[in-house]
């Protein structure tokens, strides 16, 4: 798309620290890091999300993850890596282009990327369930 930020990115139109890429994907490094080392896995064929992308991309998205999150681990020492993919603003996307983070945690890091839990009922939980199970 002529006006998505991460398009021109992934086509190589606007600089960026590139650390991989192939014919798919391209992998920068993330302008405004949760730590160091932390990494954007953006395909070259735009997708606002996870819903308008088919499952052999997203299967590849997820194998170079992995590959980029190994790398990622031992370049920087991390302790650990998150790998996180949000789909629509209300779960945090803030460009609408499918993309991945990889982000490498360090022990005592206080990056904050989880949320507390919420308590549900069994009842809460088996209508939730049942649900889910319908719409597979």
């Amino acid at each position: 798309m002529d006006n998505c930020i991460f398009c021109k990115i992934a086509a190589g139109g606007i600089p960026s620290n590139t650390v991989y890429e192939d014919e798919i994907f391209r992998v920068i490094l993330d302008i405004a890091p949760a730590n160091p080392g932390h990494c954007l896995i953006l395909p070259k064929m735009h997708a606002a999300d996870i819903f308008e992308l088919d499952e052999a991309l997203v299967g590849k998205a997820a194998v170079l993850a992995k590959k980029i999150a190994s790398a990622v681990k031992k370049a920087v020492k991390a302790d650990g890596i998150n790998i996180i993919q949000n789909n629509g603003a209300a779960a945090g996307q803030s460009v609408s282009h499918y993309h991945v983070h990889v982000v490498p945690r360090f022990n005592g890091d206080r990056v904050q990327l989880n949320t507390e839990g919420k308590a549900l009922s069994d009842e809460e939980f088996a209508k939730i369930k049942e649900a889910i199970i319908a719409e597979l």
